[in-house]
């Protein structure tokens, strides 16, 4: 057991890109569609916060959906990101066109995905993650399950599992000390 968390440690402080699924992730997977066709999801400000501190601590944020949505992409720009991929639900391709063209390799990229679309991309990654309520498919595959379910904080732990490997979420949690 000491040995796996030591490589996860490690493959965690090479990171130099979070990338993450959206729907069932960033949100507990529930989409509220109206008669207008407008629609509504729900974000974790906890998960938006530890977005924002892993910003600040100097890693790059993105979001790789496979449903293209306004609410998404608004929600992207009130945390200030600006890497948001909506291509539908085929994410391999876009995710090899990002590595490429940011000049990245496979383990420098952790991904946080949920459900069957994601597993290309997770299978790729440097370090794959997952909500403790994704598919069983996915949970099977994932690197790191947290334990919160998607939209519930799964990407709050996440991010610290991240920035505690690269010695920065001191520095995060000292930032609201008196």
């Amino acid at each position: 057991m000491a040995r796996e968390q030591t490589d996860l440690t490690a493959r965690a402080r090479r990171v130099k890109l979070l990338l993450l699924d959206v729907d069932g992730v960033l949100t507990d997977a529930t989409v509220v569609v109206s008669g207008e066709a407008s629609e509504a999801k729900s974000f974790s400000i906890r998960d938006g916060f530890a977005l924002v501190w892993a910003r600040r601590q100097g890693l790059d944020v993105g979001l790789l959906s496979g449903r293209p949505s306004p609410a998404t992409a608004r929600r992207a720009a009130e945390l200030g990101i600006t890497l948001v991929l909506q291509p539908g639900p085929l994410k391999r391709e876009p995710f090899l066109a990002l590595l490429a063209e940011r000049g990245l390799a496979p383990e420098d990229v952790a991904y946080m995905g949920d459900d069957l679309p994601d597993l290309p991309v997770m299978r790729r990654a440097g370090l794959s993650g997952a909500p403790a309520d994704a598919a069983r498919e996915v949970l099977d595959k994932a690197d790191w399950v947290s334990q919160y379910p998607g939209g519930r904080g799964a990407v709050r732990e996440f991010v610290e599992l991240l920035l505690t490997a690269r010695g920065a979420w001191a520095s995060v949690v000292a930032a609201y000390q008196d």
